[in-house]
């Protein structure tokens, strides 16, 4: 790598080193300061802001080793250490607390130079970040979600529309690409803001109890009431209900709900009162609707009742220029949470994240992404905290032959049995690749296995 135009800083309080040290850097292409002390290099430090520190460990007026904190920065940069044989301990000690690394006296300027070059590379991966950060704090989406990509645009303007309305709106798109942040963005945007959030999975709730959650129900009502509960629907009023997977709501309580969404009254079971309700309804589903209805897992009535307002959200396969935005929010939201002080990834885990299909989509990134954190804790992503079966080239390169014809429910089940084989039956670990909690793998393939006569 070019060292032509890296600013470096030289503490040592030998004058004949930081002379020798100058001419060589110079003659490399670096721009060069030197300092005597501990507070001089300091200041000078936050005078020119080099990307790259040479620091003695035995300073006149501090050890090196107490000042790199000072030295490092507000913005991290790259400190390395300079030591006699004598002081090797303490040099190890300096690159656990954060030095890139250290360098014995007599200096080996082969080594010197490539960690030098090490150093601008890091240098130009931190510079690349601050420019993600800027783009985050400028204008990193829309409500919860994350990008700036042309199909996210187009999201977030349908959005900004349908949150000036009360109609009720249809939400589809792959699992784990954001639906139910995508419904939390449009009740924040809307006249309903600080008004409930109330959502609800019709595939996650067992279907004895859907009917009670949506609805409510009263003491003795069914075994097990023992006590009055209400409903989504009362839950909600004055804000936003949020239905995911509607195609999986069983049919036969489609017409009630549809019911209840026109009449704008619920009825708890059990109960003999009507209550009045105001609330929006959206909904999100990951089947194409017009598929769904076709094959009667949707009635039609509902679906035109809903499909007043219809927002799309692409996958992350056809956003790559949304990934820099994503992992960066990641890695800052998981430091965060882990208490980890990781600065952002190395280029080859870049180039892993690109060429990866991401069939789980942003889900399955933030699932990569708090791996990695924790693995990490501090420093770099490195290839190393990615998920084996992302650093398997051969793995990702078999692909999944899908024909023309199929449904997506077909390509589905084709999906997910191919990722359970390549997991080796591991249910676990094909729902942690896919983006889906296990119980989700384990009724998709009870359905298949009914499907099939099975």
């Amino acid at each position: 790598m070019e060292l032509s135009g890296v600013r470096v800083v030289v503490i040592d309080d030998d004058a004949a080193t930081r002379e020798v040290l100058q001419m060589r850097l110079s003659q490399w292409g670096c721009q060069v300061s030197t300092a005597g002390s501990a507070e001089e290099g300091v200041a000078l430090c936050e005078s020119v802001d080099p990307a790259v520190v040479l620091c003695d460990v035995v300073l006149p007026d501090s050890a090196g080793i107490e000042i790199l904190s000072r030295l490092r920065g507000e913005e991290p940069r790259s400190v390395v250490m300079i030591t006699a044989h004598g002081s090797i301990d303490a040099a190890v000690d300096s690159v656990k607390r954060g030095a890139l690394d250290f360098l014995t006296k007599p200096l080996d300027y082969a080594k010197l130079r490539a960690v030098l070059e090490s150093a601008a590379e890091e240098a130009e991966q931190r510079a690349s970040i601050r420019g993600v950060k800027e783009r985050l704090a400028k204008a990193p989406g829309l409500g919860p979600l994350i990008g700036q990509s042309k199909a996210m645009k187009e999201v977030y303007k349908l959005m900004s529309q349908m949150a000036t309305s009360d109609a009720p709106a249809l939400i589809t798109g792959e699992s784990g690409t954001g639906k139910e942040l995508a419904a939390r963005g449009i009740h924040e945007l809307s006249g309903r803001m600080g008004r409930p959030f109330i959502a609800a999975n019709a595939a996650a709730i067992p279907e004895g109890l859907l009917e009670s959650e949506l609805f409510g129900h009263e003491r003795g009502a069914f075994t097990g009431a023992v006590a009055p509960h209400a409903g989504c629907f009362e839950m909600a009023d004055k804000g936003t209900l949020f239905l995911d997977e509607i195609a999986e709501m069983p049919a036969a309580l489609q017409p009630k709900f549809l019911r209840t969404l026109e009449d704008g009254h619920v009825r708890r079971l059990g109960g003999r009162e009507e209550k009045a309700f105001d609330v929006r309804v959206l909904a999100a589903t990951n089947r194409e609707p017009e598929e769904a209805v076709a094959a009667g897992l949707l009635r039609a009535d509902l679906y035109y009742r809903l499909n007043v307002f219809t927002i799309f959200l692409p996958p992350l396969r056809d956003r790559s220029e949304d990934l820099p935005l994503l992992v960066q929010h990641f890695v800052d939201l998981f430091n965060a949470k882990h208490g980890a002080s990781v600065e952002g990834i190395r280029p080859q885990v870049a180039a892993h994240l690109e060429s990866y299909p991401w069939p789980g989509n942003v889900r399955e990134l933030r699932n990569v992404m708090e791996r990695a954190v924790i693995l990490a804790r501090s420093g770099w992503v490195e290839t190393a905290h990615m998920p084996a079966y992302m650093r398997e080239p051969h793995r990702q390169g078999r692909g999944l032959l899908l024909p023309p014809g199929l449904t997506l429910a077909q390509a589905e089940e084709r999906l997910i049995r191919a990722t359970l084989e390549e997991a080796g039956g591991n249910k676990a670990e094909a729902a942690r690749r896919l983006g889906l909690d296990v119980k989700t793998i384990r009724n998709k393939l009870r359905a298949f296995s009914v499907g099939d006569g099975g």
